[in-house]
């Protein structure tokens, strides 16, 4: 009889190997021994039982190395599906993918603003959203596998609690139960940079990255801060909450109760602040004011010139403290491109120590609005079937 000790480590084994076929596919039994360091006959055991579980596939015949042609392992990308929700503002975006992380359906709708909806009300938007998501995936052996969501605010992605999110009003929330109990599948949720950061290193600019900074620049700003290939997050699983770090004493109050911070300056709601000196704002939207910018409209393209400078002072501070390989900016503000991007790169270039001595790139997401959602499906494939992120 196997203790509980091997059997935790043979699951710890097969989630090694399933998480190498995923990375690597297409990838021999041989390749997997040796880029994990398991002997070939625990790896070979643990593929005969992936294979039964249909969570991979023998997909041909590989290069002969002097002996027999080794077989291929790929994932099976039709054994169920996943949705990944980005948990916005004034927005609700889902995705749906496959088992290789291709979207195979989303649908973005937009919400009331975050101040005059109760948490009750945005989560009922939600759960109609997961139920039309539900409804169009194709029949697969395992059907939904999970669904990962992406919500701005302090999560406690343990018990899936929503601590606070002060942008949309809510305190307290325990949304993984909520959605558990209404749709019977597994569910997993985080702080919606962390899942950006995690869609960028799985399938977006980060993939070779093994050090990353995302800044994520919407109506709030929060970084996910990837080191040696896994998400940090601190002692409690707060760290990366960089838009509140105070930037002037006595500067704008901020929704979490301080004044002065980061975001204040960098954020959409700097934007919509500059914007309103200039012209009437309520019936504006963040893309409203994206599609003016690339359409020639001085005052819009000034706003965010003016976000993207302060956005580059925080960057290049973020830079000194961490001393990433790269640094993407994701979210809404870096939809507009060189208007906002070249602000800040100039910005943080002329304030960032480190680049007196090397050159850190500073890109847009790759997956641009799609970052968070995203990261919210790979959580549900890195927390079932994976190692964390890499």
């Amino acid at each position: 009889m196997k203790t509980a000790d091997q059997l935790l480590v043979k699951q710890i084994n097969k989630m090694i190997v399933l998480n190498t076929i995923y990375k690597k596919r297409p990838v021999s039994r041989a390749e997997i021994a040796k880029i994990t360091g398991l002997n070939k006959s625990t790896v070979s055991a643990l593929v005969d039982e992936l294979l039964v579980e249909e969570l991979v596939l023998e997909t041909g015949i590989g290069e002969s190395q002097g002996g027999r042609k080794p077989v291929n392992l790929s994932i099976n990308q039709e054994v169920g599906h996943i949705i990944g929700i980005d948990l916005g503002v004034n927005y609700i975006l889902s995705v749906m993918t496959n088992f290789a992380g291709e979207i195979i359906w989303e649908k973005r709708i937009d919400c009331q603003a975050a101040y005059s909806s109760s948490p009750a009300q945005r989560i009922a938007e939600l759960e109609l959203l997961i139920r039309e998501a539900m409804q169009q995936a194709p029949p697969t052996v395992r059907g939904i596998i999970g669904i990962g969501i992406g919500v701005p605010g302090i999560v406690n992605y343990e018990q899936g609690l929503i601590l606070s999110a002060p942008n949309l009003g809510w305190e307290n929330i325990g949304l993984r139960s909520i959605i558990e109990q209404q749709f019977g599948v597994p569910v997993f949720i985080d702080n919606e940079a962390n899942a950006g950061a995690i869609g960028e290193k799985w399938f977006g600019a980060g993939k070779r990255a093994d050090d990353l900074l995302y800044v994520s620049a919407g109506t709030g700003v929060g970084a996910g801060i990837i080191i040696n290939n896994e998400l940090y997050r601190g002692a409690k699983g707060l760290a990366g909450e960089i838009g509140h770090m105070t930037v002037s004493l006595d500067g704008f109050p901020c929704s979490c109760g301080n004044t002065g911070c980061w975001e204040e300056y960098s954020s959409e709601k700097a934007l919509f602040r500059y914007l309103k000196k200039y012209r009437d704002i309520r019936t504006l939207t963040i893309f409203d004011v994206v599609k003016e910018a690339l359409a020639g409209d001085a005052v819009a393209r000034e706003a965010f010139q003016y976000v993207g400078k302060y956005l580059g002072i925080g960057v290049a501070n973020l830079i000194n403290a961490f001393n990433p390989q790269l640094v993407i900016i994701g979210n809404s503000l870096p939809l507009v491109g060189d208007f906002l991007m070249d602000e800040l790169k100039q910005e943080a270039a002329k304030r960032c120590f480190a680049a007196r001595y090397f050159s850190i790139p500073i890109l847009s997401s790759q997956l641009n609005m799609h970052a968070c959602a995203m990261g919210a499906a790979a959580l549900v494939i890195s927390r079932l079937y994976a190692s964390p992120v890499s």
